[in-house]
């Protein structure tokens, strides 16, 4: 078991009685913690952008909400499996974790330029010499330096890692030098030929391309992924047993949509809301997480 697996499993363990609390434990007016993975480069631009989000469920809920930006992927899985966080928007193998681990539940997936699904994807910089995927996991490739994101990311750990482990590859005797990093740093140091190859994904280049944080010629897609589930917007256990408040907060995501016309800041640029959605929507990474042992079969 590895140490990320272990960890995650201590805390939902070690604080099932926690999660377990009756809902008459959690008063009606109290506050709901609303978790935010690490979307923008920095803290307060994160807390910026999703704030209207939070203010927006605050009314239709009828109950504050307090935003809480996490910087990793795998640490807001953790948190909303050992109670600190009571909502999270989170990546797909954030939550596929929180799910497995602490029974945490999906309850609507974003759509971006609507559609509900992304694609995770490998980069490299026009100057590597690295003209394809082939290249990269060939003998070109071999001795390279290559960045995967933090190991709670769906594009930027699990679902690369798997592509490799499916082409017979161990990235971390393939490679000469592995680092792990956020996204943002992943395609800045790629595209400054820092790093001769990287995982990232589709909306995260655009983002950073459309910013002029990046330059469109200078990060070079060499490899894509079949289609995965978008970032979930998942409920601890405790308060998923609370039907009533799920579909009132469902209702709420759902209503974000068409309110983007009139409330442009509601959601980052290119998000157009939500849609409802279950556990089984994320089967194809919780399928990829069985597949490379980084999750045990229940």
């Amino acid at each position: 078991m590895n140490r990320s697996r272990r960890h995650l499993l201590t805390c939902a363990t070690g604080t099932a009685a926690a999660l377990a609390l009756p809902m008459m434990a959690r008063a009606q007016g109290a506050p709901l913690k609303f978790g935010v993975g690490m979307f923008q480069p920095d803290r307060e631009k994160n807390d910026a952008t999703y704030r209207p989000l939070a203010q927006h469920l605050s009314q239709r809920l009828g109950r504050p909400v307090e935003l809480r930006t996490v910087d990793s992927w795998e640490g807001l899985a953790k948190s909303l499996a050992n109670g600190e966080t009571d909502i999270a928007l989170m990546g797909p193998w954030g939550y596929v974790l929180a799910n497995h681990f602490a029974n945490a539940q999906v309850v609507s997936t974003i759509l971006y330029q609507g559609k509900p699904e992304y694609f995770a994807m490998i980069v490299t910089h026009p100057d590597s010499g690295l003209n394809s995927i082939q290249d990269l996991t060939g003998p070109k490739g071999k001795g390279r330096s290559f960045a995967f994101g933090d190991k709670g990311s769906t594009s930027g750990y699990l679902i690369p890692r798997h592509f490799f482990m499916q082409q017979g590859i161990d990235p971390e005797k393939h490679f000469g030098r592995v680092v792990y990093t956020k996204h943002q740093a992943i395609q800045t140091q790629v595209t400054a030929g820092q790093i001769d190859a990287g995982a990232d994904y589709n909306r995260n280049r655009t983002a950073m391309i459309d910013q002029g944080l990046i330059r469109a010629d200078r990060s070079k897609i060499i490899w894509e992924s079949s289609p995965l589930p978008n970032d979930a917007v998942a409920v601890n256990e405790a308060l998923f047993k609370d039907k009533a408040f799920v579909r009132r907060l469902r209702a709420a995501l759902v209503e974000v949509g068409p309110l983007l016309k009139a409330q442009a800041t509601l959601l980052p640029a290119n998000y157009t809301g939500f849609v409802d959605t279950d556990n089984t929507f994320y089967k194809p990474i919780r399928d990829a997480g069985l597949a490379t042992g980084t999750l045990a079969a229940r």
